[in-house]
């Protein structure tokens, strides 16, 4: 099939490589604030397994060319039409859409299946479709489901696609578009348009909350004396619940869980039916960022000034560089209000930072390695849990540490081992003393 796929989101570079690698001819329209040179040289993009080199793949073998958006999409489609527009755009880029679907439809009297991959509001697939002129030429929701971190694999062996449609025929054709990955089971759920969109918020939604709830149950556990851990097995081993999303930790980030929260509450709202639960689930994710800081402000009984701490991990999750929403920036700005020095080491997410927040006089970025961060600390904070963090030399970061103490905001050490080697641990809803 004839492609087109517009935007510059992982979503969009994931497609792109995907389709074109089992045979379809792709055109990857990129925008014009984040052009294909630019989206090349990205950390984002760079660190996706697979990914970058699938793209390079299919533009040596001619079934993928990358163009800038700009161009006359006339010139840019030629002669031959095409059969599937793919939108994967932000969700502050629904005019954008409106405009390509509106261009195309005066362009072309074939039929055409747009399939909207971005995260709109629910009921702008059929709004899509209004633009659309020709009784071949259908719109359908296909939710964007991929994982930051393992995107091509989460393509090409989906574990599910939420297909929003309501016509029979437009089914078969993204059935057939998709058919290489979908040889081991059928992976598609099929229902109405709407129905996928709110789907697609709704889950997001369920796993924020199980995140919020077990962060509230570690919060208690710690003021009852109770190791959380014992409690999330209990809760995990109940067939009812399972194990999934009950880690506890110091708040999530993202920029695609953050914003379909808020998108699902903007939802909520524009139905007239305001969501105290929702409300709540955000309120303890933004309460939550501040964890680590308040276990500093409370060891130390608020006497944090000339104090540094070392930060193991930026990035809002491991496998990526992004920080888009990431509990370090609200920690950062609170320990810098008391004039703590940071310093601060990321496997991957160390431009990023220097991006968003520049050069400041209280914080060190690390590139060497971990331990790099420790050489002069006070303390050590446990952000983000990448593999190379997971077993450190405990002895060498007793040496390191002034105050010998371990603040881990993902609960990924034991807190016996730890303070086993002399130091102070301090987790979510976990403790240990030397």
């Amino acid at each position: 099939m004839r492609v087109l796929v517009q935007g510059s989101e992982l979503a969009a570079a994931t497609a792109a490589a995907a389709l074109a690698s089992v045979g379809h001819r792709v055109t990857w329209l990129t925008l014009v604030q984040h052009p294909w040179r630019e989206l090349e040289q990205a950390d984002w993009l760079i660190r996706e397994p697979e990914l970058l080199h699938q793209l390079h793949e299919a533009q040596r073998g001619g079934a993928l060319r990358i163009a800038d958006d700009g161009l006359e999409l006339a010139a840019l489609l030629g002669d031959e039409p095409l059969d599937v527009l793919w939108l994967a755009l932000a969700p502050d880029q629904r005019e954008l859409a409106t405009q390509r679907v509106d261009q195309l439809a005066s362009l072309q009297s074939t039929p055409l299946v747009v399939i909207n991959n971005s995260t709109f509001p629910v009921g702008d697939t059929e709004q899509l479709e209004a633009l659309l002129g020709h009784a071949g030429q259908v719109a359908v929701a296909l939710p964007d489901m991929l994982e930051e971190g393992r995107a091509w694999q989460a393509f090409t062996r989906p574990s599910r696609w939420l297909l929003g449609c309501e016509d029979d025929q437009a089914a078969a054709q993204v059935r057939e578009l998709l058919r290489a990955f979908n040889r081991r089971s059928d992976s598609f759920q099929r229902m109405p348009r709407r129905a996928a969109e709110l789907t697609k918020l709704s889950i997001n939604g369920m796993l924020a909350t199980r995140i919020s709830y077990m962060n509230e149950v570690a919060g208690l556990a710690d003021s009852l004396g109770v190791d959380v851990e014992h409690v999330r097995q209990g809760m995990g081993a109940d067939s009812r619940i399972g194990y999934q999303y009950l880690y506890p930790g110091c708040g999530f980030g993202g920029p695609n869980f953050s914003r379909d929260l808020m998108r699902l509450a903007d939802v909520q709202s524009a139905s007239g039916r305001e969501s105290a639960l929702l409300e709540q689930v955000l309120d303890i994710n933004e309460h939550k960022k501040e964890t680590l800081f308040r276990k500093l402000w409370g060891h130390f009984h608020g006497q944090l000034e000339g104090l540094t701490v070392a930060v193991w991990g930026a990035a809002f999750k491991p496998g990526t560089a992004r920080i888009d929403h990431a509990p370090v920036l609200t920690l950062l700005r609170a320990l810098w209000a008391q004039g703590v020095h940071v310093q601060l080491h990321d496997p991957a997410a160390l431009p990023a930072l220097r991006k968003e927040v520049g050069e400041h006089p209280l914080l060190t970025l690390c590139e060497t390695d971990p331990y790099q961060a420790c050489n002069g600390a006070d303390v050590l904070m446990l952000v983000t849990e990448w593999k190379c963090y997971w077993n450190p030399d405990w002895r060498r970061l007793g040496e390191a540490l002034g105050k010998r103490l371990v603040l881990d905001g993902r609960n990924i050490y034991d807190p016996a081992y730890v303070a086993a080697r002399g130091l102070v641990y301090r987790g979510i809803g976990r403790r240990a003393d030397p």
